[in-house]
C-alpha cells in the first residue's frame, strides 16, 4: 500500500473492524474470554492484525492522536506474534478492557479526519 489518505482510511477501517470483532467475540465478558480457547485465539489474531495495521498508518494521522501509545501497540504485537510459549490471558484481557475502548474512539476520530474533505 502506498502512503496517503486512502491507505490510512483502509487501515483505520481494518483496525476498527478488528476491535469490533473482539468486542463481539467476548461480549465484554471476562468469563467468555477465559473459558474458550476458540475465543482467545480469535481475539489474539484480531489483536495481531490490528496492531500490525497501526504500524502502517502514516505519521501525520498517528500524530493527530498523540495520547495513543503507538510504540506500545507495536511492542504488544510482537509479544502476541512471538509468544510461542503461551500468553498471559490476564494481560490480554486488560488490553481488551482498558486499552481498546480508547483506541476505538481515536480510530473513529481519525476516520473522520481522513474521510472529511
Amino acid at each position: 500500500m502506498t502512503p496517503g489518505k486512502e491507505t490510512d482510511e483502509a487501515l483505520l477501517r481494518h483496525i476498527k473492524e478488528g476491535i469490533e470483532r473482539i468486542q463481539e467475540y467476548t461480549g465484554g465478558d471476562h468469563a467468555t474470554f477465559v473459558s474458550s480457547h476458540l475465543v482467545q485465539d480469535a481475539v489474539m489474531r484480531n489483536l495481531q492484525t490490528l496492531a500490525e495495521s497501526t504500524q502502517r498508518l502514516s505519521h501525520p494521522i498517528k500524530a493527530s492522536e498523540p495520547t495513543i501509545p503507538w510504540r506500545d501497540i507495536a511492542g504488544f504485537r510482537n509479544v502476541l506474534t512471538h509468544g510461542y510459549l503461551g500468553l498471559d490471558t490476564q494481560l490480554v484481557w486488560s488490553v481488551i478492557e482498558q486499552d481498546l475502548p480508547g483506541l476505538h474512539a481515536s480510530v473513529e476520530r481519525m476516520l473522520l479526519r481522513v474521510t472529511t474533505p
